[in-house]
This record gives C-alpha cells, sequence and structure tokens, in this order.
C-alpha cells in the first residue's frame, strides 16, 4: 500500500470546446470544432479570413453563443461552463481592434483611465464606481511593463495605431491575469511598430502569461509559441508545432491558393509560391 499522497488533480484547460457548432445567419461558421488549450501553452490559432476565427473570441467574450444539445457544455472557459465575462478578465485579458474604437470615441479619457476601466471591464470609470490608490499604483505598474508610461497623461484618441495597442495590453493586464487572448495584434502597425510590439509579447510569454493569438499573418508567430491550430471552414485542419502545421503545403491548402512557406531569423514568412 503506497503512502505518497495523492496527485493533484490536473488543472483545467484555459479552452475547451467540444463539437462546438455556431450558426449565424444562414451559415454554419463553427463545425463541431473540438479543441483544448491549456494553461501555460503558447498556442496560436491561425486561418484565412472567414474559417471561424472571430468566432471563436466572440464565443469567449459571450457575444455568441453555440448550438444548444444535450450533454457536456460545448464550451468551457477555465473549466466553467458558465462565466461572468467581467468576472473572467481577472484571469483572462482580450485585446481585440473592436476595443481600439470604443476607448478612442470616449472623449478626452486619458491613458491611465483607459488602463483603469480594465478593472470594470468598462470603457469609462463608471460614476458609481471608486477608483483607489491600488488601482491607480497597478494601471502604472501594467503601463510600466509595457514601457508606455510616457503615454498616461495622453487622451487616447491622439495615440498612434502602435501607442494604442500597447495601451490596450497594459488595460488587459490591470489583474494580472494567467492568461492574454490577442486577436491579430499587430494590424495596421508599421514595420518598427511591429517589430517592436512582437518583442512586447515574446516579453510577457517570458513571464510566465499564456498567450492565445488568433491571427491570419505568419510573421505574428514569435518563437516562443509552442503550437499551431490551423483552421479551415469553422474546423480543425492541422494542430501542432509549428515546425509541423506551418508548411507550404498545408497554407495552400488552408488558404486556397499556391502559397511559400520560408524561415527568416528564425520566422515564418508566407508568400506567392
Amino acid at each position: 500500500m503506497s503512502l505518497a499522497p495523492d496527485a493533484a488533480p490536473a488543472p483545467a484547460p484555459l479552452f475547451e470546446l467540444d463539437r462546438a457548432t455556431v450558426i449565424r445567419g444562414s451559415v454554419r461558421v463553427l463545425r463541431e470544432l473540438t479543441l483544448s488549450i491549456p494553461l501555460g501553452q503558447h498556442t496560436v490559432i491561425l486561418g484565412p479570413n472567414g474559417c471561424g476565427k472571430s468566432t471563436f473570441i466572440k464565443l469567449i467574450n459571450r457575444e455568441l453563443y453555440p448550438l444548444a444539445r444535450e450533454g457536456d457544455a460545448p464550451v468551457k472557459v477555465f473549466g466553467l461552463r458558465r462565466w461572468n465575462v467581467a468576472e473572467l478578465r481577472t484571469r483572462l485579458g482580450v485585446v481585440t481592434s473592436d476595443l481600439t474604437r470604443n476607448l478612442q470615441e470616449m472623449p478626452q479619457l486619458r491613458v491611465e483611465d483607459a488602463v483603469v476601466t480594465g478593472f470594470f471591464s468598462s470603457f469609462v470609470i463608471p460614476p458609481h464606481c471608486e477608483v483607489d490608490a491600488q488601482m491607480r499604483a497597478q494601471a502604472r505598474r501594467a503601463l510600466a511593463a509595457v514601457e508606455a508610461t510616457a503615454l498616461a497623461d495622453r487622451e487616447v484618441a491622439e495615440l498612434s495605431t502602435g501607442e494604442m495597442r500597447r495601451v490596450l495590453i497594459a488595460r488587459a493586464l490591470v489583474h494580472q491575469p494567467e492568461a492574454l487572448l490577442l486577436d491579430e495584434p499587430t494590424a495596421g502597425l508599421d514595420l518598427i511598430a511591429q517589430r517592436h510590439f512582437l518583442e512586447l509579447l515574446r516579453d510577457l510569454a517570458r513571464q510566465g502569461i499564456t498567450l492565445v493569438l488568433v491571427t491570419h499573418h505568419l510573421e505574428e508567430i514569435v518563437p516562443e509559441f509552442q503550437r499551431v491550430i490551423l483552421l479551415r471552414a469553422g474546423d480543425v485542419m492541422a494542430d501542432g508545432a509549428p515546425d509541423d502545421i506551418l508548411t507550404s503545403e498545408n497554407l495552400s491548402a488552408a488558404y486556397g491558393g499556391p502559397l511559400q512557406v520560408r524561415r527568416e531569423g528564425g520566422r515564418f514568412v508566407l508568400g506567392l509560391d
């Protein structure tokens, strides 16, 4: 008889989809999608426009819901069948282009205040809520973590695209989350801003924050990513290590045309064949 203590149960996956199906209008955008992403595994969800990437994010944000069925829940986050999005932000930071538009529409919103709104899952500081010194200090630490301290007193509407992305990351970091879900974070950035932003992602990965990147840009896949899930037509086409999945054959099939994948300086680059 062994006297060794029982092993601790394995932590619940960050995201778990079990035959999740989503229909928008008359279009089936996810087709019984099944995947599981554990905490600690930096993962890319890759695919062309219309493959289901945006729908995946909307499922997590509860903007869309899968078809109901009997049995286990088709979507779980941190093992939860149901979750409150505001409460989820304490564990999972989400960065999407929609946040940029919403924050920039707020008149005279200072950057530090924009970061503080992350505590309230809002685009303004609600009038009935009090911002204490600890929140302010945490917001400043988050700005420092993304090298954006100098932006604290500027208005959000004045920021460049690259500056705004850093502010969005800081806003997502105020709760010190376990993971970040990023939707095409370098879209609209020039080459220099893109390079700086990808270095920031590498730093966050090395700090132990799990990164889940949703994109169709191979250039965003930094060496820290351990897994690529390739989507096509609402389902998983291939799943595995980047070197195994990011091949010319796979990408040509997923994107519907002859493409060539090559390596440059440890990064993947996609071009026409």
